[in-house]
């Protein structure tokens, strides 16, 4: 168990040495600042690590993480990451990024009790209850779970307009446009969902902020 612990600091060496290598100002450059175009809102799994999938660089992608890439207007953890990454590095992209064979998403069309994690996945369960028709005509399982995947981004892209944060942004001619995507783990390639908002007008006009 140690072995595997300090297996990690010993690849970090290794990387470091590696960047160093090809540019040796390369950690003095990313400390002066960051000035990334992207908010990442992806899924905890570890499978799906932002940088890597997208083949980009530490200081491009500002990035949230949790489980099933949720948007809950009462996480004051992702607020705040929208917060900061809109009104302060001024993204001009925020993705939301889902994946196929997600376990929370999984665990969201079961009956079973899983403990503290239930309450999150209630956020879950609402949206296949928004869908609930089109997912229970879907007979296969797996096919429904995929789909269950997808819907759930897009209600994803559309929580995210919703917030004042994001139709602040809009209001003051702030370039900023809002993705949903889904990653396919036994493939490796990121799909999208062509669910793009740019402006209020995507939203229904009950959710518009004076």
């Amino acid at each position: 168990m140690e072995k595997s612990y300090k297996q990690l600091l010993e690849n970090n060496k290794n990387w470091v040495a590696k960047q160093l290598a090809v540019d040796p100002v390369y950690f003095d450059k990313l400390a002066n600042s960051q000035n990334p175009e992207y908010l990442w809102i992806g899924c905890s799994d570890s499978r799906v690590p932002a940088n890597q999938i997208t083949g980009t660089l530490p200081g491009d992608i500002f990035v949230h993480r949790n489980i099933a890439n949720l948007v809950v207007h009462s996480d004051m953890n992702m607020l705040s990451v929208l917060s900061y990454a809109v009104e302060v590095l001024k993204v001009k992209h925020i993705i939301v990024c889902g994946h196929y064979g997600c376990g929370g998403v999984q665990a969201a069309m079961e009956n079973k009790q899983f403990g503290l994690i239930d309450n999150w996945l209630r956020h879950i369960k609402d949206v296949y209850r928004y869908h609930h028709k089109e997912l229970d005509a879907i007979e296969d399982k797996t096919q429904r779970a995929r789909r269950f995947v997808e819907v759930n981004v897009i209600e994803q892209v559309h929580d995210l307009g919703k917030t004042s944060i994001v139709q602040n942004a809009w209001k003051n001619n702030q370039p900023l446009h809002v993705h949903g995507w889904v990653y396919d783990i036994h493939d490796g390639i990121i799909k999208d969902l062509n669910v793009n908002f740019t402006c209020t007008k995507d939203l229904h006009k009950v959710y518009h902020l004076d």
